[in-house]
């Protein structure tokens, strides 16, 4: 786990910009542009056959009336090694986070890990199961590699099922780009963590999860993205560039912790954060869903057709990317209607 990069207290739009565009998570979103122009040479054009490609946060498989829906999660290492109950947490938090922002309620997982230390092993598992009880999920089994000489390493896969898709493939111009996020948690030591998770029920961690379906299934959302490692910039650079769109965020109205010093804010990975895309006419309802389950949902900016993620802060407006001139996963499909 790394910690987060810090720049001065007093600084201008410009250099908060310059230093996230350079934090590794961020370029390590470039090295997904290899594998995404391999796949663009065979893209299909019908719209379920494009929910079942890269892009949104799970794959989607039409399956008579609903979608089944399949992610996995790769734990960084390091993370592995110096954390391995979180770790083992984490990746089942991460998984279920996807299949929420696609609008589905998760069933089970599977996992693979590899270590050479069988205590560390032992907090890994306990980290999966205690994850799979708080969320209600079946621990289906998966690979395990005990032995001297292994790497710390962890993947845990999951599947769930939709009715009503989310999918970054519905992101479109004039729509309202809101932000969803548990702020009653704290840091996880100096890393870019926010737990929201510790001591809070497992009914209510669901409940908040159930939020994001039940909004789905209403047609009051368009698309959701969780906030992932690539903090919340790079995360809606991930939501906009499937379709090519473009968005302005206000940095002002973002909610965020008493002690969240704004750049440490935008690299955070929260255990509950999601941007959303809707229709300006179901903002209110959307807004009140979130806020009865104890969720700070703010209005922060707007979708557009420009293909640059514009921000601004005050009076200062700068653009912190341009998706035109320069890819940030390689995954653009054909926009099409709904």
């Amino acid at each position: 786990m790394g910690k987060p990069m810090r720049i001065p207290a007093k600084h201008s739009l410009d250099a908060l910009l310059d230093a996230l565009r350079e934090t590794p998570a961020m370029h390590s979103k470039a090295s997904i542009q290899r594998p995404a122009t391999a796949l663009s040479q065979s893209r299909p054009q019908d719209r379920d056959a494009l929910y079942a490609l890269p892009g949104d946060d799970t794959a989607a498989i039409r399956c008579g009336d609903h979608y089944q829906l399949l992610a996995i999660e790769g734990m960084i290492p390091r993370f592995v090694e110096q954390a391995p109950w979180f770790a083992g947490w984490s990746a089942v938090m991460a998984n279920v986070s996807d299949i929420a922002a696609m609008g589905g309620r998760a069933t089970a997982v599977v996992n693979a890990y590899w270590h050479h230390d069988p205590t560390c092993a032992d907090q890994v598992l306990a980290g999966i199961r205690e994850a799979c009880r708080a969320y209600g999920l079946i621990l289906a089994g998966g690979h395990t590699s005990q032995a001297t000489g292994n790497p710390a390493a962890l993947a845990v896969a999951i599947t769930g099922m939709a009715t009503h898709l989310l999918s970054t493939l519905h992101v479109a111009p004039g729509q309202v780009l809101a932000l969803a996020v548990d702020l009653n948690g704290q840091w996880h030591a100096e890393t870019p963590y926010w737990k929201a998770f510790e001591q809070v029920p497992a009914e209510l961690l669901r409940r908040k999860l159930e939020v994001l379906p039940t909004l789905a299934e209403a047609g009051l959302l368009q698309a959701a993205k969780d906030i992932s490692n690539a903090g919340l910039l790079g995360t809606l650079l991930m939501l906009l560039e499937p379709t090519g769109c473009g968005a302005e965020i206000d940095l002002d109205q973002l909610p965020r912790p008493a002690d969240g010093d704004l750049l440490r804010w935008l690299q955070a990975f929260p255990s509950f954060g999601f941007l959303l895309s809707l229709n300006a006419d179901d903002w209110d309802s959307v807004q009140a869903a979130f806020t009865a389950e104890g969720i700070s949902c703010a209005r922060i900016g707007s979708i557009n057709a420009s293909a640059r993620l514009d921000v601004c802060q005050a009076d200062h407006v700068s653009t912190f990317w341009d998706l035109a001139s320069t890819p940030f996963t390689g995954f653009t499909y054909p926009r099409q209607e709904p």
